[in-house]
C-alpha cells in the first residue's frame, strides 16, 4: 500500500490560488461545500489551507470590510489559523497516516513541492473498515 493508492487528484479537488480574492475563496468554499480548501501559489506549490474561520476572522478584524468589498483582499493576505501539513507522494504510508489523524485531509505534493491532490481521512477510514478482518 502506497500514498498514491489513496490520492484524490488535483483535478477533482477544490483549491484556491493565493492571488485570488477573498470573494473568490468564499464562492469556492460555498460551491464545494467544504469548510477548508488547499491554497497553492502561482507555481502550483502548496502553501497552506484556507478555512471558513480564516475568512470570518479576516472580516471581523478588518475595519470597513463587508460582503460588498471582499474583492479588495487577496487570499495570501488572510492569516491562516490552521496549518495542514503536506506529505510527499514518495513518503512512507505511516507519515501520511500520522498527519491524517489530526487533519480532515492531507495535501500531497510531488518532489518539487507542487500540489498534486489530497488524501481524505474519510477514504482512509473506509479502506480500513472494508479491509480489516478479525
Amino acid at each position: 500500500m502506497q500514498i498514491s493508492d489513496f490520492l484524490f487528484p488535483k483535478e477533482k479537488v477544490a483549491y484556491i490560488i493565493s492571488s485570488a480574492t477573498m470573494q473568490e475563496a468564499l464562492e469556492k468554499l460555498e460551491q464545494s461545500q467544504y469548510t477548508a480548501i488547499p491554497v497553492i501559489d502561482g507555481e502550483g506549490k502548496y502553501i497552506g489551507t484556507l478555512s471558513e474561520g480564516d475568512l470570518f476572522w479576516k472580516m471581523k478584524n478588518t475595519p470597513g470590510l463587508s460582503f460588498q468589498n471582499l474583492d479588495i483582499i487577496k487570499v495570501h493576505e488572510i492569516k491562516r489559523r490552521i496549518h495542514n501539513e503536506c506529505v510527499s507522494i514518495n513518503a512512507h504510508l505511516e507519515d501520511m497516516l500520522h498527519l491524517a489523524a489530526d487533519q480532515n485531509f492531507v495535501p500531497v505534493v510531488d518532489d518539487n513541492q507542487v500540489f498534486i491532490g489530497i488524501i481524505r481521512r474519510k477514504d482512509i477510514i473506509e479502506y480500513y473498515t472494508n479491509n480489516i478482518t478479525d
